[in-house]
């Protein structure tokens, strides 16, 4: 893994760069943990809408520029729906019904469907590595997503596949988080369109705001008790998640995303799940079947391969032209 950053060698930047990862993988464990006390879609809008307004504060610090036409605040809205109301949306309904580890990884599997939407939408190279990393990310992901008894039986006996089954598989909190997943690689391809009209940060943060109010409109029509039941305790979590899982997290991964280091923050992405499924371990006491663990390795394996392809591509034509 190469650095690009040339003071990267240092411990602290070191220490900064994982840093997102780290805060977005221990936010979803600290999301979990808040969950029995609150209802999913009130807590996705407090995760969103604190952040996004102090990262608008932050880009004015930085002397960013306000949207300053129609099309920047039309782009900065699908970007919002898309990326924060249905990603946050999914998130936490998602982790209503499984586990901050394994969500984490489903939602950092979102690499696939970027590599396949980049493919369709500005023809870029998937190459040998890139359709391996898929193959192994679609097998990982059934592996986690799919009931168990159908993998076991699938190569012993025939499953029969009742309309019982597939609601439970609809129903299961890893399609959900597989949906969060589409919805944030979808915004992943959408920061491209958004870029031509609005800085990056200023975007982060309105889309932030746009996509936090439906979900707050959303849960004051079909939620209750949202916030009766939180302890202190909750409210330190729901800060964590806030103020260094959202704001404090994106704004260090566009820091180091403007000083030219974009290919490095992507090869760290893999580093989320593992986070969140070393402190759900320890935190929540949560735990995979062997076949999910084995999902959890082939996700992770799929998600360096896709987002390092360029560089395993290179190696590989550097070593055979040093052959020849």
């Amino acid at each position: 893994m190469q650095l690009k950053l040339s003071a990267s060698r240092l411990p602290l930047t070191t220490i900064l760069l994982i840093a997102p990862f780290f805060l977005w993988g221990t936010a979803m464990v600290a999301m979990k943990g808040v969950l029995p006390h609150t209802t999913p879609l009130f807590m996705a809008g407090v995760r969103l809408l604190p952040a996004g307004v102090l990262i608008l504060m932050a880009g004015a610090l930085m002397g960013k520029s306000q949207p300053q036409s129609w099309m920047a605040w039309l782009w900065i809205a699908i970007f919002g729906i898309v990326n924060g109301t249905l990603f946050q949306g999914f998130l936490a309904e998602g982790l209503v019904r499984t586990g901050a580890g394994l969500g984490s990884v489903m939602i950092d599997s979102q690499p696939l469907a970027v590599a396949l939407l980049s493919l369709w939408l500005f023809q870029e190279r998937i190459g040998f590595w890139g359709w391996l990393g898929l193959g192994l990310g679609v097998s990982g992901i059934s592996l986690i997503g799919l009931p168990d008894e159908w993998i076991l039986h699938l190569f012993t006996a025939p499953v029969h596949l009742t309309i019982g089954n597939w609601q439970q598989l609809l129903d299961s909190g890893e399609w959900l988080m597989l949906l969060a997943a589409l919805s944030m690689a979808v915004g992943t391809v959408l920061i491209r369109f958004v870029m031509q009209y609005v800085d990056p940060v200023v975007a982060t943060g309105w889309h932030m705001i746009i996509g936090g109010l439906p979900l707050w409109a959303m849960s004051s029509v079909f939620e209750t008790q949202q916030w009766q039941n939180l302890t202190i305790s909750d409210g330190l979590a729901l800060g964590y998640a806030t103020v260094f899982g959202s704001a404090i997290a994106y704004g260090l991964f566009f820091y180091f995303a403007a000083s030219g280091s974009l290919t490095s923050l992507s090869s760290l992405t893999f580093l989320t799940p593992v986070f969140a499924l070393l402190f759900g371990n320890i935190f929540l006491q949560e735990i995979l079947s062997p076949l999910q663990w084995v999902g959890v390795g082939l996700t992770l394996i799929s998600i360096y391969l896709i987002n390092q392809r360029d560089t395993l591509a290179g190696e590989k034509s550097i070593t055979q032209k040093a052959e020849v």
